[in-house]
């Protein structure tokens, strides 16, 4: 983790500053932008571990330089932190479902920055490496179901569907256990430990996506009313 590389992409100069200071003590080698445009333009010279990105950014949106991350195979694997104003159980939502990893409200203490961006490492970290193709070691098949952990893919009676990196680990998650259920907030605590401020109510919008992008197979994650969830065993 010490050494890793972070693109802090904010507009307003005081806070991009104090941002890339707290994280340089911290030993990450960090660069800076003050614009979407900005950004894309350092993300072609070299790929970081990890942005730390406000949503509201004069051109590209936050919102969509995320989406953009996440739907290129060359950046998917990048986490986001989006760092902003907008604190609305909303916001939040519509930036997990673009696939960020975690979520920050201004105003921020910087020690819990550092500790946040710390932890996504940490997950991120413990994601495991691509296998051979040869080895299925980590796929998870059930009913038409593939998902296969190492190359990030999931596959739907032999087409690919295309996931969030959230909409993924969630997917995941539940496939890894047919049968049991889950609240949200275990869910939650599954996919990023006690360290994310992501309410319960975006459990359940992020689960209206993926069912959506499973088509058929989307019935297979089952609502237990009163409960949470479960994946069908």
């Amino acid at each position: 983790m010490e050494g890793a590389s972070i693109l802090v992409v904010e507009d307003e100069k005081e806070i991009r500053e104090l941002v890339a200071l707290h994280l340089a003590k911290e030993g990450f080698r960090v660069q800076t932008a003050g614009s979407g445009e900005q950004a894309q333009a350092l993300l072609v010279q070299n790929t970081p571990s990890l942005v730390v990105l406000d949503i509201l950014l004069p051109g590209i949106d936050g919102l969509s330089l995320c989406r953009q991350l996440k739907t290129d195979p060359r950046t998917r694997g990048v986490a986001v932190i989006l760092l902003t104003a907008k604190g609305e159980e909303t916001d939040i939502v519509a930036g997990l479902t673009v696939g960020a990893d975690d979520y920050i409200a201004k105003p921020f203490s910087p020690r819990v920055l550092v500790a946040r961006v710390k932890a996504v490492l940490r997950r991120a970290s413990r994601q495991p490496t691509a296998e051979p193709e040869t080895d299925d070691s980590q796929c998870i098949a059930v009913h038409d179901l593939k998902i296969h952990v190492g190359r990030h893919e999931v596959l739907v009676a032999g087409e690919p569907a295309e996931l969030t990196a959230t909409e993924f680990r969630i997917l995941h998650f539940l496939a890894r256990r047919p049968g049991w259920v889950f609240s949200r907030q275990q869910i939650l605590d599954g996919l990023y430990g006690d360290s994310c401020v992501v309410t319960e109510r975006a459990v359940d919008v992020q689960i209206v996506g993926l069912r959506k992008k499973l088509g058929m197979a989307g019935s297979y994650i089952q609502t237990v009313r009163g409960v949470g969830y479960r994946f069908k065993p």
